[in-house]
């Protein structure tokens, strides 16, 4: 408290690196050890489709080997009877961690999903190898059929909606980046438009946009904090203006972790098939498998919409960096390609005409691809091939589990460290069927009030800089929480990952939360007292 001078300059900066500041002065407190729930990386992860992606490994090599150039020097593997030997590894390693897992998948590979079992085995052997470009760059054939069997099954509700094609990416923070740049080299948006931002958001959400690069001006479409942080219908009433290019939003939203409603997905619906059949929607849905019955934008919007997905928190792979694009293959970012002037035509032709034949008729996702690597590098574009085979694990583990049992794992964790949480703040935990449970958006100021009165809540916001209580916790009880307002929620609010501490940690959070309130009171009570004004 009373840092104000220092914490204005940190004010400036993003939240994840005002974070680093944080941590620095947690650590500095060695009595105390440090809680560290600001960054969203999951502390479990996900053993089946590991263990059968190594031994997966094991058998490539083997038929890397069977012929070798060297010793030490395999192979392409051969095509020819893969599937017999791949029976046999099985059969010879029965009872090895993730044997039986890849036993299942290559059977539901086989019997549900109709692939040919030596097709299937030549191109992962191949692709868990390495030992080629991936081919085509955008996504292999294989992991990209999978991949979106997956989605249909998490994201869009197992809907009948057509066929997405997908662009496998280095997490979502690619995906990101090479939608922004893809979209304005391909004229869709331009310096000076106006793009509505759904807020409380994924900080570079809000920063991306203002760069020198895109120079876009925001429009906040806001969440109703008193709504279970929905988008009220007269905030989507805003997307009508035609003015606005594009809506950028995070579902379930980052901080406060809670997906739309069918009313509020219902209501955008309405609008693009009526008043804005133009209107650009991309949605960052990677938090969609920690809500039942999850339907994204894509699912409901699918020709307007860009979906973003990516792996890292529902399987602990942020280190695994998979991601992926997805857009529907008739979607109205061709089709406004289509029909730009000849002179943005023209420019767009030269810039493709190295890497496609007909770049005229370039599908925009293919142009992300190309524009992943500056055009010119677009002959080495693509995730690394090993890294779609994980995909693809990832991916069969949720199709094959019928029960839901792994679903059912990941959102308990988080759900009783909510619990947990606001158990030990003291505070009724929001019962909500639309949250996530993976991060929580604490109000300060409004706890203050409820807690001890609208004059303290009052003198908080007056005297104190937004951060200083986020900055106070770390100094004083040695936990680091992001502030909420570099989210564009309510300034002196908190965000609390729920995903990537121990479970007791939360009942100390809550109760480090609750203490520092009662701090910040007694010296509000104190100097009242000084002054001769009323003791509350």
């Amino acid at each position: 408290m009373g840092r104000s001078d220092q914490e204005k300059g940190y004010e400036a900066l993003s939240p994840f690196e005002l974070k680093n500041k944080l941590i620095s002065m947690a650590q500095g407190r060695r009595e105390k050890t440090m809680l560290n729930a600001g960054r969203g990386n999951p502390n479990w992860v996900a053993i089946a489709p590991r263990e059968g992606l190594f031994q997966f490994g094991l058998f490539a090599l083997e038929e890397s080997q069977r012929s070798p150039h060297r010793p030490g020097l395999g192979r392409v593997a051969q095509k020819q009877g893969l599937t017999k030997r791949f029976n046999d590894f099985l059969a010879k390693n029965s009872g090895k961690p993730g044997v039986a897992f890849l036993d299942n998948a290559f059977g539901y590979v086989c019997n549900e999903l109709k692939i040919d079992g030596d097709d299937f085995l030549n191109d992962m052997v191949d692709a868990i190898l390495g030992d080629h470009y991936p081919t085509p760059d955008r996504m292999l054939e294989l992991p990209e059929r999978i991949v979106h069997k997956y989605l249909e099954q998490e994201m869009f509700a197992s809907s009948p909606i057509g066929k997405f094609d997908l662009f496998a990416t280095e997490g979502g923070t690619a995906a990101m980046d090479y939608i922004f740049t893809s979209l304005s080299e391909n004229k869709l948006i331009h310096k000076g438009d106006k793009i509505a931002i759904g807020t409380p958001i994924f900080t570079p959400y809000l920063e991306i946009p203002r760069l020198n690069d895109y120079e876009l001006v925001e429009l906040e479409i806001k969440q109703d904090e008193n709504s279970d942080w929905q988008y009220p219908d007269s905030e989507i009433e805003k997307l009508a203006d035609p003015a606005i290019k594009a809506f950028f939003l995070v579902n379930p939203s980052n901080p406060t972790s809670v997906s739309m409603q069918q009313k509020s997905l219902d209501k955008i619906v309405e609008l693009v098939k009526t008043r804005r059949k133009d209107l650009i929607i991309l949605t960052d849905d990677v938090y969609g498998t920690f809500v039942n019955g999850f339907k994204s934008l894509a699912a409901v919007a699918p020709h307007n919409t860009i979906l973003v997905y990516s792996f890292s928190k529902y399987f602990g792979a942020t280190g695994w960096r998979l991601g992926v694009i997805g857009i529907h293959e008739d979607n109205i970012f061709d089709k406004r390609i289509a029909a730009l002037s000849a002179a943005d035509k023209e420019e767009l032709h030269a810039r493709y005409c190295t890497v496609e034949l007909d770049p005229d008729h370039m599908k925009l996702i293919d142009r992300m691809v190309a524009d992943s690597r500056s055009v010119a590098l677009h002959h080495t574009a693509g995730l690394s091939t090993p890294q779609q085979v994980m995909m693809i694990m990832f991916s069969l583990h949720c199709l094959m589990d019928k029960k839901g049992d792994y679903k059912k794992m990941a959102q308990d964790i988080v759900a009783k460290r909510f619990k947990d949480l606001y158990e030990s703040l003291g505070m009724p935990y929001p019962d909500n069927a639309y949250d996530a449970h993976y991060y929580t958006t604490i109000d300060i100021r409004a706890l203050a009030k409820t807690r001890y009165g609208a004059d303290f809540a009052a003198h908080l916001v007056k005297n104190y800089e937004p951060i200083d209580f986020v900055w106070c916790l770390a100094a004083k009880k040695s936990i680091v929480l992001m502030d909420g307002g570099g989210f564009d929620a309510p300034n002196m609010s908190i965000r609390v990952s729920l995903a990537n501490l121990d479970d007791d940690a939360y009942k100390a959070i809550g109760k480090g939360v609750g203490d520092l309130l009662a701090e910040y009171h007694q010296v509000w009570q104190m100097s009242n007292q000084k002054a001769g004004g009323k003791n509350p």
